[in-house]
């Protein structure tokens, strides 16, 4: 059972305290240079790899480098660029309307508020909080495969909807450290505390977890 409300935030804070010594360097994996690339690679990271999208990434943005270039790509072209992702065709569809809606409606500038960001084609909150939390540094919770796994095995979240996961550890991890939470959290993800089989002895966080199925090995 979870403790008091205070109690629970002082244990979350302890396990920041330590995924952030285990996780220094935590953050963004998708390689970017401006707010535009990120965009459209966190469009493109859905069902995907960030490796893969990294691969891809280049000859996208050497053949269109800004929103007002990407607006005008043929569809099929801009499908065969960014097929290997997967789901080729709606993210291409995707891009394009991001591209358009920055062109048409914002200057072509990346908006720098979730509710003008979840107004963009392919963008839900999920992409827009990484955009908050890695571009324009505001607070961001931002819940992705591993954060919503971690969190559940943590016990500092309960729910299954990503909206109502986000409500809740925003409720319990202070607002200026939220970013930095998401970042060690879902690196802490990747590395330990995997889907199929957590390697719990190596957890930075093992005393902290009420995770009733650790592994022994």
């Amino acid at each position: 059972m979870p403790g008091s409300p205070a109690e629970e935030k002082k244990r979350a804070a302890e396990i920041l305290t330590a995924l952030s010594r285990a996780y220094p360097q935590a953050g963004v994996h998708l390689a970017f240079r401006d707010a535009f690339q990120l965009l459209a690679a966190t469009i493109l990271s859905a069902q995907c790899t960030d490796e893969r999208v990294n691969q891809v990434t280049p000859a996208l943005f050497a053949r269109f480098p800004d929103a007002a270039r990407l607006a005008e790509a043929g569809q099929a072209e801009l499908e065969e660029l960014v097929r290997s992702t997967g789901f080729y065709r709606n993210k291409a569809r995707s891009l394009q309307g991001m591209a358009r809606a920055l062109v048409e409606r914002f200057g072509v500038r990346v908006p720098e508020t979730l509710e003008e960001l979840i107004t963009i084609p392919g963008v839900g909150r999920k992409t827009a909080n990484v955009l908050l939390g890695a571009c324009f540094g505001q607070p961001a919770v931002v819940v992705d495969t591993h954060l919503k796994r971690v969190a559940a095995r943590l016990g500092l979240a309960f729910e299954q909807d990503p909206d109502r996961i986000e409500a809740e550890l925003r409720a319990l991890v202070p607002e200026a450290e939220q970013t930095r939470f998401s970042w060690v959290v879902g690196e802490h993800g990747r590395r330990v505390c995997a889907a199929r089989k957590p390697r719990c002895p190596e957890c930075p966080v093992r005393t902290l977890c009420p995770f009733p199925g650790k592994t022994s090995g």
